[in-house]
């Protein structure tokens, strides 16, 4: 697992950490069942400290992409609840449409935007 943090950004450096495993889940980098490295581990490989990854791997496990196993220790467990996540999704979105909006970015840019992204992702699944 390639995790890259910039310690330069303004960005939480949990944030920055459970965005790219939402990413690598999103690749097909994770998948279903995979492990991820023990919280001391991943600290001691990026250089971060213990609590950072602990408090990422605690979201992930509030927002339903990891679960923890007492033998495997921290696995990908996509929460299958769609409504949930469609909801979540929304709201979300909303406040990312209204920043848009405040920079008068029209809706044909948005969805290009998301287009791009949405089938960038689908592109590395198929790799």
């Amino acid at each position: 697992m390639i995790v890259r943090i910039d310690f330069n950004s303004d960005e939480a450096f949990y944030i920055q950490l459970c965005n790219q495993i939402i990413f690598g889940i999103a690749n097909a980098e994770f998948r279903e069942g995979d492990n991820l490295p023990s919280v001391r581990e991943l600290a001691e490989d990026i250089g971060i400290n213990m609590h950072t990854v602990n408090k990422a791997y605690t979201i992930l496990k509030q927002e339903g992409y990891v679960k923890l196993d007492r033998r495997k220790g921290t696995v990908i467990a996509i929460n299958a609840d769609k409504m949930k996540a469609i909801e979540e999704l929304t709201d979300d979105m909303k406040v990312i449409l209204a920043k848009a909006i405040c920079k008068n970015i029209s809706c044909e840019e948005i969805h290009e935007i998301v287009n791009k992204i949405f089938y960038d992702f689908l592109s590395m699944d198929s790799e």
